[in-house]
């Protein structure tokens, strides 16, 4: 019992649950605007690594990690595209589509791996093009509070995002009309709303978080890219979307579960069984099977839109 208060009265395992929070509620956010405007969105993992790839691409060409950012977030549009391309406009499976965006990003991140770098792994990220820590003046004496003080900046970017994105779902215009495109897209079409672009718009932004997320893990966590290295990331983030009930703040409980789950796993990783790596998926699982078949996503969510027929 003492040895397990010493371990959760660690500062770091918190400081580290913050960030794998905050680096889950990324993707979960994008997702969450996805299936709110009724497109599937499975593909976050492909990506976050199609992201992590380019952005890692970028810092290593040119040094800037604001540009590489820039870069990682069109490289995870670009792939929402694809996915909202053949979802929206051939109506498309959306589970189908997902799956295979996931498998072609893990493909073309090692192929362009091999092409870029040959065999050999891709070198680590130069100084100063690794996302900068922030420290928050007057936090870093506070017990605990403290641990929030000495964040990468993305971890702020998505704190501040969270409570955006809720306003914009909830207390905007525009967030009615993408819960009205994802529960009732004939009413909303009837009523002169642009389904089709609206859920063009809601998954390639979904695109943009995941990217953002995969520059994050690239830049601000590993410092360099390796192959497959979101590790079903992208998959934990839709089960805490999923666990949120498909509402941002919902989400980031999800999100803080779960990155706890990794904290707690890459601690007692070193200099142990890898079996405790299994933490977080098996915590994934444990969460989908007690809510499948009780929550109730968007009405529309999955259902490829069809003028005229109901």
């Amino acid at each position: 019992m003492n040895a397990l208060l010493i371990f959760l009265a660690n500062p770091g395992l918190w400081q580290s649950t913050v960030e794998q929070s905050m680096l889950l509620a990324l993707p979960a956010l994008g997702g969450v605007i996805s299936e709110r405007s009724g497109v599937v969105n499975i593909a976050m993992e492909g990506m976050m690594l199609t992201g992590a790839f380019f952005a890692v691409v970028a810092g290593i060409a040119w040094g800037n990690p604001l540009l590489a950012v820039v870069v990682a977030m069109i490289a995870g549009a670009m792939m929402a595209l694809i996915h909202a391309f053949i979802s929206i406009r051939f109506r498309a499976d959306q589970i189908v589509s997902g799956i295979a965006i996931n498998i072609f990003a893990l493909g073309l991140t090692n192929f362009l791996k091999d092409k870029f770098y040959g065999t050999s792994d891709v070198p680590s990220l130069p100084d100063g093009a690794h996302l900068p820590f922030v420290n928050l003046p007057g936090v870093n004496g506070i017990p605990w509070v403290g641990i929030v003080s000495q964040q990468n900046v993305i971890v702020y970017v998505a704190v501040v995002l969270l409570v955006g994105i809720n306003i914009l779902l909830f207390r905007s215009r525009l967030g009615l009309r993408i819960r009205a495109v994802g529960e009732r897209p004939q009413a909303a079409d009837t009523a002169g709303i642009n389904v089709y672009l609206l859920r063009y718009g809601a998954v390639i932004t979904s695109g943009l978080l995941s990217g953002l997320a995969g520059a994050f893990l690239a830049m601000g966590i590993v410092g360099t890219f390796n192959t497959g290295m979101t590790a079903g990331k992208g998959y934990i983030a839709l089960a805490a979307m999923i666990f949120g009930r498909w509402t941002p703040l919902g989400a980031l409980v999800g999100c803080l579960v779960f990155g706890f789950g990794n904290a707690v796993s890459a601690r007692i990783l070193t200099g142990s069984s890898l079996l405790w790596g299994m933490i977080p998926y098996l915590l994934t699982i444990i969460v989908l099977a007690g809510l499948v078949g009780r929550s109730s996503p968007p009405a529309a969510d999955g259902i490829p839109y069809e003028p005229g027929v109901e």
